[in-house]
């Protein structure tokens, strides 16, 4: 620089206006042509430090999609099972006594109820921060923004369920079924209960209409529940694919 300095001096005291121009003009390119290369420079940079952050964003959405799609793969074989036992445990209303086996006891006490929890950390995450808009695909944008209503329609839903079964059948199994049948015969801690405890019935269980109708809504409620897992399970599998192509 101080070579430069001394050039455009000396150019200024000779009276060479015109060589000071041509000078003035290239050193103003060579400016340029640096601020250029120095902006060229931060902006792969950028696209560098850009391409890592889209990518680690892809990465962790990715894991979660495939956890989420072994679940739901899971409950696609269980739910159909699921109805099937609830369909044979209004089978047994209006049968006699006699036809209520052990079996048959295990089935009209067992509620099959559990929780399935969905993973939707990392899609959130992108939805509610700044981290959309490291996701160039419009078409996977669009999925991403309607995937967590998807899984809010199954929470719902399965609120829904086990409401049933809290409120509705549990009470009213709690009135007819005695727990006392679930201990061990011939232990003497639980001779006194297994002897003058108040039995189990079955059949008057089994007639009541408040516990019918709650394994009726259960069936039908696990039946739109199954139409949900089937849907968000699609929407799983295509954005998973959509993934793949940002990845690869």
């Amino acid at each position: 620089m101080k070579l430069f300095r001394k050039l455009r001096r000396n150019l200024i005291a000779l009276g060479k206006f015109k060589s000071y121009l041509v000078y003035a003009l290239g050193e103003i390119v060579l400016i340029v042509i640096g601020i250029s290369i120095a902006w060229k420079i931060n902006e792969l940079n950028d696209t560098r430090k850009y391409n890592i952050v889209e990518k680690k964003i892809y990465t962790n959405l990715n894991e979660e999609l495939h956890t989420n799609l072994r679940l739901l793969d899971g409950l696609i074989d269980e739910y159909p099972q699921k109805i099937i036992y609830l369909e044979n445990t209004l089978n047994y209303v209006g049968r006699d006594p006699s036809e209520i086996t052990e079996g048959a006891k295990d089935t009209i006490v067992n509620l099959f109820d559990k929780d399935v929890n969905l993973l939707d950390n990392s899609i959130n995450s992108i939805v509610s921060t700044t981290k959309f808009e490291f996701i160039e695909s419009n078409a996977l944008k669009d999925l991403i923004i309607l995937y967590p209503i998807k899984i809010l329609r199954f929470r719902e839903q399965n609120e829904k369920i086990k409401d049933i079964v809290a409120n509705r059948i549990k009470p009213v199994l709690e009135n007819y079924i005695s727990l006392a049948d679930k201990l061990p015969d011939g232990n003497l801690k639980y001779e006194q209960i297994k002897k003058c405890g108040n039995k189990s019935d079955y059949i008057a269980l089994l007639a009541n209409k408040d516990y019918q109708n709650g394994i009726v809504d259960r069936i039908l409620q696990t039946q739109i529940q199954l139409n949900n897992i089937k849907t968000l399970r699609g929407k799983t599998s295509t954005l998973i694919t959509k993934l793949k192509k940002e990845l690869d």
